[in-house]
């Protein structure tokens, strides 16, 4: 077992575990993954290129709030982190974390290649891989992500991570944003073995009741790839008011937050939502004492319109050239995105 992680002096003493709420776990190839976790994007900086929210200011941003985030996180029971390149918050994290007493084997943490890195090819993937898990002082990364599947990059940069497991310093590999097209090309490409060796423990994408692509779902899960979804809070306050949802939070007296975690652990789907408050990261949590019928599952899982539909062709079109020589392409070829 890893020796603890030492706070430094005038730090909290670490978390008393016993206290802790119980978060199942998912298994992940050869590790198990918290069915919950903490999603770290906007923690202490926010990205230049970052999507706001119109009528939100930006949170507030800085080393102090990190470290108060992570040590409020970690005192609510969230142990698995969500990070990425893109969020260019690694080093802070990882100072955050350091000063919390926790041990590594207490933490499941994720990172995430960015667009900019798989473009460059295979040697700029691994060298990423090492630089984040230096910013992080974590030792290795439990999963690591390719962001977005970049059109003519994306194989090359998941065999690299595939050298990396071989490495040892990730544990499995997974993918993020991708749809069965992309997919089927790491298939096509060698990217994982016929056997299903080094094929991704899970796709990242979001999945929530106004996006969900119950034709993209049904053919991860039968591929044996787990789900996790970001943004499963939907976009909280300007989209809560929807009908349905209220109609659920009345009929189980739970709020919307925990609605829509319910919803996705209900279904095996992973959640990482991020919060800035105690309370709020605590009514995230809150979601193991309760269950929803079936009938509101259903009501639930049948809110996505063709409008949604559109506007994620134009997101992921953008996002799969984002910070690329190619960034204003048009989407190479056809995509399921329901």
């Amino acid at each position: 077992m890893a020796a603890p992680m030492q706070p430094a002096a005038g730090e909290p003493a670490r978390p008393d575990e016993t206290a802790l709420p119980e978060i199942p776990s998912v298994k992940l190839g050869c590790i198990e993954m918290p069915i919950l976790g903490f999603g770290l994007y906007k923690v202490g900086v926010v990205p230049a290129s970052a999507s706001a929210t119109p009528g939100v200011p930006p949170p507030p941003q800085g080393p102090e709030v990190c470290d108060q985030v992570l040590r409020d996180a970690f005192a609510c029971g969230y142990r698995m982190l969500d990070s990425a390149q893109f969020y260019i918050n690694e080093a802070m994290v990882g100072d955050a974390v350091q000063k919390t007493g926790l041990a590594r084997d207490r933490l499941f943490i994720t990172s995430k290649v960015w667009n900019d890195t798989i473009y460059k090819g295979a040697e700029a993937v691994k060298a990423q891989v090492a630089k984040s898990i230096a910013e992080l002082q974590c030792g290795y990364l439990d999963v690591c992500l390719v962001h977005w599947p970049v059109p003519g990059k994306h194989v090359e940069a998941y065999k690299a991570l595939r050298e990396c497991k071989a490495a040892g310093t990730i544990k499995e590999i997974g993918i993020s944003n991708y749809t069965i097209e992309d997919y089927e090309e790491l298939r096509a490409g060698g990217a994982f073995d016929a056997d299903g060796t080094d094929k991704p423990v899970m796709n990242q994408f979001e999945i929530n009741p106004l996006l969900f692509r119950s034709k993209t779902i049904d053919f991860f899960r039968k591929e044996g790839v787990h789900l996790q979804s970001y943004r499963g809070l939907m976009q909280a306050n300007t989209t809560w008011d929807n009908p349905v949802l209220q109609e659920v939070c009345a009929a189980t007296g739970k709020a919307p937050a925990q609605v829509l975690g319910r919803f996705l652990v209900q279904q095996g789907i992973s959640h990482i939502p991020k919060a800035s408050k105690p309370e709020r990261m605590q009514q995230n949590a809150d979601i193991f004492n309760f269950s929803l019928s079936e009938e509101h599952m259903t009501k639930l899982s049948n809110l996505t319109t063709p409008e949604a539909l559109q506007a994620l062709e134009k997101l992921y079109t953008k996002c799969i050239w984002r910070d690329t020589a190619e960034e204003g392409s048009a989407l190479p070829a056809p995509r399921t995105l329901e």
